[in-house]
């Protein structure tokens, strides 16, 4: 993965030095997580359909359904006492990460999580009030 990124910042026309620092950040944060969790799609066992509209809102499903996947592992991390971060770089290099683990061709990896006992508890940040995110009908 760390290869593909710096290919893509590099076509992005960051400075090498840039490019360095964010794949050794990225790198160490993976190495450096006590547990990494790829949250993968799986298309295989999803309703099939001949036309492209539904195929795409299958697809949207299926996304859908992994990300809530993706944030029950997190709740249930926090409720647990872990510390853990969302990332989608896997979505970038999916191929590299279904050899790399061997995993099924069928298996799109869509993110990778980064769990394991915080050092530091942030502040909570100020949330914007429901009002200003939300129309109520």
């Amino acid at each position: 993965m760390a290869a593909e990124f710096q290919r893509d910042l590099e076509k992005d026309n960051i400075s090498s030095e840039e490019i360095t620092k964010r794949v050794n950040r990225s790198r160490e944060r993976i190495t450096g997580a006590p547990v990494v969790v790829i949250l993968c799609l799986d298309m295989s066992e999803m309703d099939a359909y001949p036309d492209a509209r539904r195929k795409k809102a299958e697809y949207i499903i299926a996304t859908q359904s992994a990300a809530n996947a993706g944030m029950q592992l997190l709740l249930a991390a926090h409720a647990e006492g872990l510390g853990g971060v969302w990332v989608c770089s896997p979505m970038f290099a999916q191929e590299t990460v279904q050899k790399a683990l061997n995993i099924p061709t069928t298996w799109e990896p869509q993110a990778m999580f980064l769990l394991g006992y915080p050092v530091d508890t942030p502040p909570v940040r100020e949330r914007k009030k429901l009002q200003e995110i939300a129309i109520f009908l």
